[in-house]
This record gives C-alpha cells, sequence and structure tokens, in this order.
C-alpha cells in the first residue's frame, strides 16, 4: 500500500516524534514542530498514541494520490482541502479509493499543516525515528513529485466531530519561563522582552523562530561557553534579538539563553507565519 506525490508543495517533510534522548551523541531531537496537530493527526485516522511518521507540510500545495484504499487526515494549518474536485473538511477522517487525489491548498491561517495516512508512512527509520532533521541532514529527504511512499498496517479511525484548530491569525502569545541566563540581561531588557510584540521574520524555520523588535541589552559582557540547549530555548543573538529554537536545534548554544517556551507554546510558534506577531507571557513554574 502507497501513496503517490503528485506535487510535493514548496517544502514537504516526514516527522514523527523525533529523536529525544541522543543528545550526548551530538544528535537533535527533531520531529514534528507542531506536536499537537501530530497526534490530532493520527487520532483522527486511527493510529492513536503509536509512534506513526506524518508529512509535515510549509505553506500548503501538496497533492498525493492514493494507490490503494487509504483513511487520511489533515491537522495543524487550515486551508482549502479537495478529494479530487469535491472539497473535504479539515480535522476528520478522509477516506481515498485507489486513484482518488488529495489536494492541500495554499494555507490561509497557519504555516504548517499534518497529513497523516492510516498505519503510517513506513519509510526506513533512520537513529529509531522517520523525521527529517534539516539541520544536521538525517532522515529521509524532502519529498519530491513523483516520490513513492509506502504505508504501515492500519485500524479503523474513530468516528466523531471533526477536530476544531486553535490557531490565532495576527496575534500568538506563548508562555516562557526565565532562565536560565536572564541574569544576563538588564531588567529593562527582561520587561522588554515580555511587554514587546516581536515580528515574526522570513528568516524562521525549523531550526529557529527568529523574531523582529528592539535589542535587549545585557547586564554581563563577554561570550558564554557552549552550553546544552532544549526546544523553546529563547536565544539571544550578539544583535540583542531572540530566537526560538525550533525541533531541528543544535544541541550546545553559545548565546544566553533568556528563556524557555512552554511544550505548548512551541507548537503554536509552528504555527505562526512571517510577519505575524509573537508575545511573550511569564510563565511561572511551581
Amino acid at each position: 500500500m502507497s501513496l503517490t506525490v503528485l506535487s510535493a508543495g514548496p517544502l514537504t517533510l516526514l516527522q514523527d516524534d523525533g529523536r529525544p534522548g541522543l543528545a550526548a551523541q551530538g544528535v537533535g531531537p527533531s520531529g514534528a514542530f507542531d506536536r499537537r496537530s501530530l497526534r490530532q493527526a493520527r487520532v483522527l485516522v486511527g493510529d492513536g498514541d503509536r509512534p506513526t511518521a506524518v508529512l509535515e507540510v510549509l505553506g500548503g500545495g501538496l497533492e498525493v494520490r492514493a494507490d490503494a484504499a487509504h483513511v487520511v487526515a489533515v491537522t495543524g494549518a487550515v486551508g482549502p482541502l479537495h478529494v479530487d474536485a469535491t472539497p473535504v473538511d479539515h480535522g476528520r477522517p478522509l477516506r481515498l479509493r485507489v486513484g482518488q487525489v488529495l489536494r492541500v491548498g495554499p494555507f490561509a491561517a497557519g504555516l504548517r499543516g499534518y497529513v497523516a495516512v492510516a498505519g503510517g508512512l513506513a519509510v526506513p527509520p533512520t537513529l529509531g525515528s522517520r523525521s527529517a532533521d534539516v539541520l544536521a541532514r538525517l532522515g529521509p529527504p524532502t519529498l519530491g513529485d513523483g516520490d513513492v511512499l509506502p504505508t504501515g498496517p492500519s485500524g479503523e479511525p474513530p468516528t466523531g466531530p471533526p477536530v476544531p484548530h486553535l490557531l490565532t491569525p495576527g496575534i500568538t502569545t506563548v508562555d516562557v519561563v526565565l532562565g536560565p541566563r536572564d541574569d544576563w540581561f538588564t531588567p529593562g531588557a527582561v520587561a522588554t522582552l515580555l511587554g514587546t510584540g516581536w515580528t515574526v521574520s522570513d528568516r524562521s524555520d525549523r531550526i529557529g523562530v527568529r523574531l523582529d523588535g528592539p535589542a535587549l541589552p545585557r547586564a554581563v559582557d563577554g561570550e558564554l561557553a557552549s552550553e546544552p540547549v532544549v526546544r523553546g530555548s529563547v536565544q539571544v543573538t550578539s544583535a540583542g534579538l531572540p530566537v526560538v529554537l525550533g525541533p531541528d536545534h543544535p544541541v550546545t548554544g553559545g548565546y544566553p539563553v533568556v528563556g524557555v517556551v512552554t511544550a505548548a507554546g512551541v507548537d503554536r510558534l509552528a504555527q505562526v507565519r512571517p510577519g505575524e506577531t509573537v508575545r511573550f507571557r511569564r510563565h511561572v513554574l511551581h
């Protein structure tokens, strides 16, 4: 059983839960940027908690043909969806007959869509994961027109209403835990971080969401020894601008980390588009 890619769109990658726990070997976590949407897509096609691989589609434009009967679902970013010429719903199971084509149009809200097929995409894993890491160049390559994607065995998808999306076009607020290097910045810099509407740069990618706005002044000069970083770390560059690290981040970094965005916040940042606004809200650990 398989799907054939007729049009891969601007950037479509295979993603699953990534490669956690390999940082000591210099391997980053990778995996789906919007983990919430990944989980939703799996549940909709009946894969539940199985760590199956899906397609992460940047911007839309994907077209795939069913080479056998399949159940698919699209979550995350929202735009027009068609099976052949028939409009279909976002966030619910869709049955494809042999030869039918799923078309994922340009997204009107959000940035990354997730296309799951029942049974998952059964490409060979690399270091235990089928995720594509664009920084380390690990895992399956970026999808291209004409690629054939094998699928695994599937079960019966659950029934129920469509899964609603929670996208907030324009302004996205995410929770951030300050530290571990917030003391490298002036109190005014921390207030600016939390009080500014930051503009998402068009240089953002899966490695990091780059933000434009006022520079954050340092209280401590000099270089920081390279130290471990995690998904959601808010590094501040030498220009004083924040970068929120995404799933393909390096395992260490030399820029001070002023805070760490929560897991749910990183899921939301996966959907922000260049030119949109991000705000940070302080999150206090209990």
